[in-house]
């Protein structure tokens, strides 16, 4: 019985990857249904909502490919999805933070890929500039996968080490 508590004990974490798969897929429909392509809002100094589509990967890497990347990315992001799922499964229960990591990078990996199955390109809109410097468009997903990722690191380099001493 203890067992079977754990094991659906570890499937809660499962919950914050659909939260963000939700609020990206829910946010990227937004945006395609109310902004026009290219066509900045401002917000903020600083930050506008702007439509973009990106059928390549991380700052539009092999963006003007001729469409095998699609493929090329869906797989990876279905592998990484995967390992992801494993690897949150074999996790402790105490492993909050890597926990919470993990997922936030499950929910907008599967965010993307879901855009890559359904349109071939990634919904963008979210644009931080500073006067001429402007940094990629990204979405939901793409602040999930950093926010997650930084967790990650931070649990390998401080959080792990003082566990283990």
């Amino acid at each position: 019985m203890r067992a079977l508590l754990q094991w659906l004990a570890g499937w809660h974490w499962s919950a914050i990857a659909v939260v963000v798969l939700l609020l990206d897929q829910a946010s990227k429909l937004l945006a395609d249904a109310l902004l026009v392509y290219h066509q900045p809002v401002p917000l903020l100094p600083m930050l506008n909502l702007t439509l973009s589509y990106n059928p390549g990967a991380a700052f539009s890497f092999l963006g003007d490919a001729s469409g095998w990347q699609r493929w090329l990315f869906s797989a990876f992001a279905v592998v990484v999805s995967i390992v992801l799922v494993v690897w949150l499964r074999r996790l402790p229960p105490g492993e909050r933070w890597m926990r919470w990591g993990l997922a936030l990078l499950l929910g907008g990996a599967i965010g993307n890929l879901v855009d890559r199955l359904a349109y071939g390109h990634v919904i963008d809109f979210i644009h931080v500039y500073y006067d001429r410097w402007h940094y990629p468009i990204f979405n939901v997903a793409d602040s999930a996968i950093t926010v997650g990722a930084v967790m990650i690191l931070i649990h390998a380099l401080f959080l792990e080490r003082r566990a283990s001493a």
